[in-house]
């Protein structure tokens, strides 16, 4: 699923407009950024919890070219899913 099937869905879900859901989304997705920039988890009870975490600085290696390089210390995301997401997703029967 894209983006684009995401906003889809949502609307049908809700029974909003496209551009409502487009708003929800996009404002989704500033409210977690904003979050993760502050060095802030965001925990969305039963679903999971969004954590930043650091990447050190580490050698990389060119597999083209097979030199090394440095790369930079980043931050990066860690999503953890909750008890009732793990439930749902257990409980489904496979396709």
């Amino acid at each position: 699923m894209n983006k684009t099937d995401l906003i889809n869905e949502v609307a049908f879900k809700m029974g909003v407009p496209r551009y409502q859901s487009l708003k929800f989304i996009n404002t989704f997705e500033a409210v977690l950024a904003d979050a993760i920039r502050g060095d802030n988890s965001l925990m969305l009870q039963g679903f999971g919890t969004f954590s930043p975490w650091k990447q050190t600085e580490r050698v990389g290696r060119n597999p083209r070219a097979g030199t090394t390089c440095v790369i930079r210390p980043r931050t990066s995301v860690k999503f953890k899913p909750g008890k009732q997401l793990l439930q749902t997703l257990n409980s489904a029967p496979d396709k």
